[in-house]
């Protein structure tokens, strides 16, 4: 038992301050912007103060040192290899800037000065002083006997330390930012971090009456006095004994993030791209281009993801690298909801990010690197912004210290391409009232012993094959869906393919490698164009159906779901398409499942890599409906007919061309050749010689279009116009040329018709025997038509 209690009594109580060794050392922990600096061992303190110290600011060595004030050492016990590390550049910062750094404890005033043989020494001088006399302006109503003992026994101390010199700097009131900042529980994390930690949590402040801070410090000085001479225990606040639990991160969730778009790299360009189009972007520009990196000493490959969106305040690009966010809730056509995206999408793509953003007000830059963190117990984030005065962006010190921008700069240019000379040329590029975010991205994903992405340029030598520059998935690799067994799918490996047909109504002009990307709005590229309307769970939707020439010499089919405007998933075989390749040959059909995939206040039935949905009841019930539709639209329009092929058997309802300027599409006539349009067009130009001010046309549902000119068609009449017309037209010659054939023992069959003068045909014998009025034989004699011979 006496073993037991022994070692009982030497168990630490995590819930205590640590001990007072002799009544002068005291275990301390150094904070900057709420955010620790090091554990230290402080000797001959000159009264009890909290274990924790804030640096409020710094100010120039000369000013303290030459006035005698009482000393103290203190010395570093760093708990990790991180705090080992924040404590050397804080004694190096306060070394080459001649720097002290203020602590207000209570009615105290510490002084860190760095000693003079640094950096032999790793200790540091403080000198201390107390404020005289200390203030009395709390609300209090009822004093009672114990707050009248704690006022006379600060008294009596205060007498006893009288020869204190003043303070050195004018004392002041404390700001209403840190007076918010170290008020308020469960804050954001701080802005002006050196280095910012994120995972990192503010830590909770006791929130009393007082009118200032300075009156809330001398309270809580009046009662650690009272209960060292009463003996009495009050309770103690959180910011004097023990600081909020939290979770910190650590750098290797960086590489975990990047896992998501493991199996598709081009998911992870479509985060970016689905950022600038929630920015409201004009234009979007993604190329790569190599810069020379010093680290490296070599000129290294990075991906460059520009647009003209309107960019990001400090307070949101602190959002947009936290780990995750609330839902939108003011914009609910925004595609991102989970507060993942970039950091996926980013770090799949390469090790390390450089994020240049600008608004009309300010600019910011942040570095997530991998690289930057290796080694490292906490994920550091560096991130310097500007805010504009006048006419010029000058670095805002109301959210981040002077050091605090020296380091993050330091790191920038340690750890990227970049230094403060090449970001001033990028941030040109917005110009003075200009806005928008640039994203680069080096250390890129790898394949074996290259890239994963290959990228051809406009003019590059590479470029043999192609007109356009594009990035391509090096491995040409076909995404795996159930039934298809084609290997010609270009937007699984071809970037300006997939930006093709990334958004349902595109808006927003897309270069990949300087090459514009044409849009192909899919609902307007089918031919025998149908609309279907359906109910999913009491929730309408509307699928387009048809038929494209492209995808029918591809041997592919499906649908191509949209949420919020942004396919989540392509060539979806459904229906008998899943067990039967023939079957939909060239079908494609286009949704948009918002109204059913958004299931209110609790979420969203996407995928947070916005690559697929959740398995959920309604999932299910909209792939047997366009199962079903997918099937009957096959069964009415395709099934029963044989053609051969043809050059224009498939040819879209209408031809579409997207102005430059308004980003509306119009319809080309059909004798308009679309291969002589210009590169960038625009409403004014021919054919359709018009203003951006009119109205865009909708999709029509058409007809099916076998050949320029079917069976027994006469020159020059359209396929809508041989209906009744042209039966009555050739009934009585069918008739006699059936009675004649059929007379001879001859059956009709399908027949060939030659067109301009070459030697293709179509057969289509549901149209031949359509048309012919067939008649049951009679029994018995053939009656004979004519007169009587006697007749009257």
């Amino acid at each position: 038992m006496g073993g037991v209690g022994s070692t009982v009594k030497e168990m630490f109580n995590l819930n205590e301050p640590p001990e007072v060794e002799d009544g002068h050392v005291r275990m301390v922990m150094l904070m900057k912007d709420n955010k620790p600096i090091c554990r230290t061992r402080c000797v001959n303190l000159p009264h009890e103060v909290p274990n924790r110290w804030s640096i409020t600011e710094f100010r120039p060595s000369q000013l303290c040192q030459q006035l005698a004030l009482p000393q103290c050492m203190m010395h570093p016990e760093p708990e990790n290899s991180h705090q080992r590390k924040e404590w050397k550049t804080f004694l190096h910062f306060l070394s080459k800037y001649k720097k002290v750094a203020t602590v207000n404890c209570g009615d105290f005033h510490f002084y860190l000065l760095a000693s003079e043989d640094f950096p032999k020494s790793t200790h540091v001088v403080v000198m201390y002083e107390m404020q005289m006399p200390p203030p009395e302006s709390c609300k209090k109503t009822n004093i009672t006997s114990d707050e009248s003992a704690m006022k006379n026994l600060t008294g009596k101390f205060c007498q006893k330390v009288n020869g204190i010199p003043k303070p050195p700097f004018p004392s002041k009131r404390v700001s209403d930012y840190e007076d918010h900042n170290n008020c308020q529980l469960g804050e954001e994390v701080a802005d002006n971090v050196c280095s910012t930690s994120l995972g990192m949590h503010s830590l909770h402040r006791e929130k009393g009456t007082c009118h200032t801070m300075d009156d809330c410090r001398t309270s809580r000085f009046h009662r650690s006095s009272f209960e060292r001479s009463t003996n009495t225990s009050y309770p103690l606040s959180n910011v004097d004994v023990l600081p909020k639990n939290f979770v910190r991160t650590d750098p290797s969730y960086l590489r975990t993030l990047g896992q998501t778009h493991a199996g598709w790299i081009f998911g992870a360009i479509a985060e970016l791209v689905d950022n600038s189009r929630d920015a409201n972007a004009i234009r979007l520009d993604l190329f790569v281009e190599c810069l020379y990196f010093k680290k490296a000493g070599k000129k290294v490959p990075v991906l460059s993801v520009v647009d003209n969106g309107h960019g990001m305040s400090h307070n949101e690009i602190m959002r947009m690298l936290s780990f995750g966010h609330k839902q939108p809730e003011e914009d609910q056509d925004k595609i991102g909801r989970f507060g993942i995206g970039f950091k996926t999408g980013a770090m799949k793509l390469g090790r390390d990010v450089l994020v240049l953003t600008q608004t009309s007000t300010s600019r910011s830059v942040a570095l997530l690197s991998q690289s930057y963190n290796a080694n490292k117990e906490i994920l550091e984030v560096p991130i310097v912004t500007y805010s504009k005065q006048g006419s010029f962006m000058e670095v805002d010190f109301s959210i981040q210290s002077e050091e605090c921008v020296v380091s993050n700069f330091s790191a920038v240019k340690e750890f990227s391409p970049f230094n403060e000379y090449f970001i001033g040329e990028k941030f040109s590029l917005f110009g003075e009232t200009g806005t928008g975010t640039q994203v680069y991205i080096w250390n890129l994903d790898e394949w074996g012993s290259n890239y994963s992405l290959e990228w051809i340029d406009v003019n590059s030598s590479d470029n043999t094959q192609q007109s356009q520059g594009d990035i391509l998935i090096r491995s040409r690799r076909v995404r795996s869906r159930p039934g298809q067994l084609s290997q010609k799918v270009p937007l699984d490996y071809s970037l300006q393919s997939y930006l093709e047909v990334i958004f349902l109504n595109p808006r927003m002009q897309i270069y990949v490698q300087g090459s514009l990307v044409k849009s192909r709005p899919l609902a307007k590229c089918l031919n025998k164009t149908v609309r279907v309307s359906g109910e999913i769970m009491g929730r309408g939707i509307q699928l387009t159906l048809g038929r494209s020439k492209v995808e029918w010499e591809r041997m592919n089919c499906g649908i191509f779901l949209y949420w919020h405007g942004r396919l989540i998933e392509a060539y979806k075989r459904v229906g008998g398409q899943v067990h039967n390749a023939d079957m939909g040959r060239g079908v494609i059909g286009v949704i948009d499942v918002t109204s059913i995939m958004d299931s209110g206040p609790d979420g969203v039935l996407v995928l947070n890599n916005k690559q697929g949905f959740q398995d959920s009841e309604v999932y299910a019930k909209l792939e047997h409906w366009l199962g079903a539709k997918a099937d009957e639209y096959w069964d009415n329009n395709f099934d029963n007919i044989d053609v051969k092929k043809r050059d224009d058997r498939y040819n879209p309802d209408h031809e579409w061309v997207q102005c430059n300027k308004c980003r509306k599409w119009r319809i080309l006539p059909t004798d308009f050749d679309s291969k002589s349009l210009p590169p960038e067009w625009f409403c004014f130009m021919p054919p359709f010689n018009g203003k951006c001010q009119s109205l865009e046309e909708q999709v029509e549902q058409g007809v099916i279009t076998i050949s320029t000119r079917r069976s027994h068609y006469e020159v020059g009449q359209s396929n809508t116009e041989h209906g009744e017309h042209l039966a009555k037209k050739n009934k009585s010659s069918l008739n006699q040329h059936q009675s004649e054939q059929y007379s001879g023992g001859r059956h009709p069959k399908a027949q060939k018709f030659p067109e301009d003068g070459s030697e293709d045909y179509s057969s289509h014998t549901g149209d031949v025997i359509s048309q012919l009025n067939w008649k049951r034989p009679r029994k018995g004699q053939r009656r004979r038509v004519g007169r009587s011979s006697h007749g009257r």
